[in-house]
């Protein structure tokens, strides 16, 4: 059977990377989550106040520190997924918080962290076998991917999973709160300069609003199995 490679793009808190990740188990694929590396550089530039007092992103200051921003995955041998890693530090709860999704748009609207990570991204898919989540991957990272998936639903459905999420988590929540932050990354993420979210021309649509997990799965093998041909 031929490897093929797999991008997965959508709205925030669609549940991208679940689907993604589990798709990655199931069929022996490498995972990558790109939202965890432009969280992680948001995580960054909160701790070193690279945010002016309007939330800003002072863009000089962050260029000179992009060399010192280092991003890994490790496996997680209980998880059975990859988790991320900034400067050697597992940070996969830290960059899931909302104050770094309040400002995660502004930093992946940045052109030369986009430059960086999408550089790292297409070094990674160089063998296929890979299943790649984030806003760009079928447009930018990987135009030439076997499947393409462009994930969608109702931004009050999303904004209530994220809720449910951070709840379980045992992480502070408000859902207008959320739903705000929902809305307002969606408007930054479709109309930002540089590889905004737009859905590939030969991308699959995705409306999971009232799907449940089961039937993503579901969905996904057959896309998956019909490309690479299963």
């Amino acid at each position: 059977m031929k490897k093929i490679t797999i991008a997965i793009d959508g709205f925030s808190s669609c549940g991208k990377s679940t689907m993604a990740k589990d798709l990655a188990k199931e069929i022996g694929y490498i995972y990558v989550d790109t939202g965890a590396m432009y969280r992680s550089v948001t995580l960054y530039a909160l701790r070193h106040e690279l945010f002016d007092a309007d939330n800003q992103v002072k863009v000089d200051m962050l260029e000179k520190e992009m060399s010192n921003i280092h991003i890994s995955f490790k496996f997680n041998n209980e998880t059975g997924r990859p988790d991320c890693y900034l400067n050697g530090e597992l940070v996969e709860k830290e960059i899931r918080s909302l104050e770094v999704s309040n400002h995660v748009s502004p930093i992946a609207a940045v052109p030369f962290v986009r430059q960086a990570l999408v550089a790292q991204q297409k070094l990674m898919g160089q063998e296929k076998g890979i299943v790649m989540d984030g806003r760009d991957i079928g447009t930018t990272v990987f135009p030439d991917a076997e499947l393409k998936i462009f994930v969608t639903a109702d931004s009050k459905v999303r904004a209530q999973r994220r809720y449910d999420e951070l709840k379980q988590k045992g992480m502070p929540a408000e859902f207008d709160d959320i739903l705000k932050n929902v809305e307002e990354r969606d408007y930054i993420d479709t109309h930002r300069e540089v590889s905004p979210l737009k859905k590939a021309d030969d991308a699959i649509t995705l409306d999971n609003s009232h799907m449940t997990i089961a039937e993503q799965k579901e969905w996904l093998m057959k896309q998956y199995q019909k490309a690479a041909g299963c």
